[in-house]
């Protein structure tokens, strides 16, 4: 078999491991059940979307792991990361994952009376918790969904290099797309112009879709079905991200096709001031809440109130489909303190249904010693 094709060194994978042996540790638990795919990926490099099946990484209180997983992802384990204990459960109708995992894990711990578990994982479902919880019914499962999260929200010097890649990418994205951007312009044409400046740029897809909308939908937060023409007269939302070995940096932007309304202009104004204040409130020692209380003042003091949203972005990383949003989220009463070498996308978004005007700006941030340094380099 090849050598094992990290991004990381073995010398880090080993230290956040036992970064998250000490968080166990605390735990009283006797072994953590990893289900997230981001967990696997920070801990031991396992690069895979071979989570939508029941996957799960196990690691011992002694720092022992092993992976459990379906017969496709055994040379990709082998490949990526630098787990050598790698099971496999057989596809059949009656398959139960779950009791194999079990019976692993008593190889590892005859005695364990206590699990710690990431119940919070797309790769879990309910079916497949319900059939973990049968198969560990002597033991406590207790749950452990943030352990890894909180070791993975502060970043590596190695990691911020990358997200520094990804804040490349999503420059060469917005070039592309404003080049492109005006009248009769195909939306289709500017999303594949967008996605192959990643992609020529050695990055990859990013954890979720694009989001283009022009017209009505400009006033969209999520990516919609089918695509238009600009008009002469028109706004094209985008939010998106540059991705570079899963690392995320995203951007958003509504730009104005032709004239603007006197609407576009008063919600830019907004936005710009609302920005400014948010990441002049992100800085080491606050309550990452009070970024999302910057925004909420500036937009409510203006008459902007019901055009915002109820949260203004959330921390970026190594991050999976279905989605890049990451933990923890800026929202109002949010206690998490922000530290040095945090990374946050800060979306700053206004959208007005009764004149249908959308106006949006938003960056990935990186948390210093004295305030927050953006990543991108466009205006």
């Amino acid at each position: 078999m090849a050598t094992a094709q990290l991004h990381f060194s073995r010398k880090e994978l080993a230290e956040r491991r036992q970064c998250a042996l000490t968080a166990l540790a605390e735990t009283g638990c006797d072994g953590l059940l990893t289900f997230r795919q981001e967990s696997m990926y920070y801990l031991s490099g396992y690069d895979t979307f071979g989570y939508v099946f029941f996957q799960c990484l196990y690691l011992h209180n002694d720092g022992r792991m092993a992976l459990l997983t379906r017969a496709p992802d055994l040379r990709q384990a082998q490949l990526t990361s630098v787990i050598t204990d790698i099971r496999i459960w057989e596809d059949a109708s009656d398959a139960n994952p779950a009791d194999t995992l079990r019976d692993i894990v008593r190889e590892y711990a005859p005695d364990a009376k206590t699990l710690a578990v990431e119940w919070d994982a797309y790769g879990l479902t309910a079916q497949n918790g319900r059939r973990l919880a049968a198969a560990f019914a002597d033991c406590e499962l207790r749950d452990a969904s943030s352990l890894v999260s909180r070791l993975r929200v502060v970043k590596s010097e190695a990691e911020i290099a990358h997200v520094r890649r990804a804040a490349a990418l999503a420059d060469d994205a917005l070039a592309a797309a404003q080049e492109l951007a005006r009248p009769n312009a195909y939306e289709g044409d500017i999303l594949a112009a967008m996605q192959a400046a990643v992609f020529k740029g050695g990055g990859e897809y990013s954890g979720n879709e694009f989001i283009i909308g022009s017209g009505e939908r400009a006033l969209l937060c999520r990516s919609y079905a089918g695509r238009r023409r600009l008009s002469e007269n028109d706004q094209l939302t985008l939010e998106f991200a540059g991705a570079y070995c899963h690392y995320h940096a995203a951007l958003m932007r509504t730009l104005v096709i032709g004239k603007p309304r006197p609407q576009h202009e008063k919600m830019r104004a907004v936005c710009h001031e609302a920005a400014t204040a948010a990441k002049t409130a992100l800085c080491p020692g606050q309550p990452i809440g009070e970024v999302f209380d910057a925004y909420a003042s500036v937009a409510d003091k203006n008459g902007m109130k019901k055009h915002r949203l109820n949260a203004t972005g959330y921390s970026m990383g190594a991050t999976f489909a279905p989605n890049w949003m990451d933990w923890p989220m800026f929202y109002h009463g949010n206690s998490v303190i922000a530290v040095p070498n945090m990374i946050f996308f800060l979306h700053i978004i206004l959208m007005d249904s009764e004149t249908e005007t959308a106006m949006t700006t938003g960056e990935t941030l990186l948390v210093t010693a004295h305030g927050c340094e953006r990543l991108s380099k466009a205006p």
